[in-house]
């Protein structure tokens, strides 16, 4: 069962690595630094999109009208951070069986 925790610590992992790539990118497509004209950066851009799309649309759906912010990556890394806290927290039980 010690596995099971680990690869449920590395998926949480790759996921807050793919969301701060992705609101990297964000910034650096809107302050024009990055091009989506340049085929690597539309296919990094495109992945990343159909990656986080699905959980960022179920958080908005929650999440209040900003008027242009999107909060969504922010409640999705913080959401992930208490899965995080709640699994090292019950670590012990991934550690009986």
């Amino acid at each position: 069962m010690q596995s099971l925790y680990q690869i449920l610590m590395l998926l949480l992992d790759v996921v807050w690595f793919f969301i701060i790539a992705h609101v990297i990118m964000s910034w650096l497509i809107n302050f024009q630094v990055l091009n989506l004209r340049q085929p690597i950066v539309a296919q990094i851009w495109d992945a990343l999109n159909r990656i986080l799309e699905p959980m960022y649309s179920r958080l908005r759906r929650v999440l209040p009208p900003m008027g242009g912010i999107d909060l969504a990556p922010l409640v999705a890394l913080i959401g992930i951070y208490i899965i995080r806290i709640v699994l090292t927290n019950n670590a012990g039980w991934f550690y009986s069986f």
